[in-house]
């Protein structure tokens, strides 16, 4: 439920907010309902990595990957591909620490609704 609820709230606000709206929502997700660090942590890595991939592709497309490949050569990479994969393992971490950040601060104020 977790992942869902982050997929689908990082999609829609991804157009609207900056980058980092993932991670005070992953954050304040995780306060609300995981029950285990690797759970949060998971779910939070696993919803922004798919949720920057669909839209990394669907704004690279258009332009048949044009920018993105431009982008990849400025950084010495092969293919713009492995730009994405990078992109994406970047925001993974960033919205699965978050989640993680927001596990613990469950445990620390509300101990009682934590699963050991």
């Amino acid at each position: 439920m977790l992942f869902v609820l982050l997929l689908i709230f990082s999609l829609a606000a991804s157009y609207v907010f900056p980058w980092w709206i993932v991670a005070i929502i992953a954050f304040v997700a995780s306060l609300l309902m995981a029950n285990r660090a690797g759970h949060a942590f998971g779910s939070g890595f696993l919803a922004i990595f798919l949720a920057w991939l669909v839209l990394s592709l669907f704004k690279s497309m258009p332009n048949e990957h044009q920018l993105a490949e431009r982008v990849a050569q400025l950084f010495g990479l092969p293919h713009w591909t492995l730009l994405l994969l990078i992109t994406c393992i970047i925001g993974g971490l960033v919205s699965g620490l978050s989640a993680l950040s927001g596990f613990y601060v469950k445990q620390v104020f509300m101990p009682s609704t934590v699963k050991q």
